[in-house]
């Protein structure tokens, strides 16, 4: 495969990828910047990736990683908490009630811990197999699938309607 071929490729998961930072971050900036972060290493590495194997579960192990990493760095400064926070404004389109049960959804899903938020995202968000999460997280599938029973089970708690199908579904 061509190195412009590689290139279509990793542009190709880009939208995966901002979507699962955003989601694992809950902020727009950090997100952007930790996709930076992916796509610079994953591009300055591509010649460790090997061709045939699964390109997103490549990038999505080098952004946990790096998503890893911030967490322990963040953990050794002190905690900076914004004055106000925005959120991302609900669709027009979508009524009321669903938007409030879709906010309240997204600060459940923030609350969780990161470990139970990363593979809930992957499996919920990104539709993956447990089996890929467990070697993006580097974890046995075991692992994964204890985690997003319990972070279902914190979400069930936590909200009072019905998960959809996708956060409750075992694959």
């Amino acid at each position: 495969m061509s190195k412009r071929n590689d290139d279509d490729e990793i542009v190709e998961q880009i939208p995966r990828l901002r979507r699962y930072a955003r989601a694992l971050t809950g902020d727009a900036d950090r997100a952007d910047d930790l996709v930076q972060d992916c796509l610079t290493r994953g591009l300055s590495r591509l010649h460790l990736w090997r061709r045939g194997s699964d390109l997103r579960a490549w990038l999505f192990t080098i952004m946990h990683n790096l998503y890893a990493n911030e967490l322990r760095r963040l953990r050794r400064t002190p905690a900076i908490v914004p004055i106000t926070e925005v959120a991302e404004p609900p669709s027009k389109d979508m009524p009321l009630e669903g938007s409030l049960q879709l906010l309240e959804l997204q600060a459940a899903v923030g609350r969780l811990p990161p470990e139970q938020r990363e593979a809930l995202l992957l499996v919920a968000l990104e539709g993956m197999r447990y089996q890929d999460v467990a070697r993006i997280l580097g974890i046995p599938a075991g692992t994964v699938m204890s985690r997003l029973h319990r972070a279902r089970e914190r979400l069930r708690r936590g909200l009072n309607y019905e998960l959809s199908p996708g956060l409750r579904s075992v694959k």
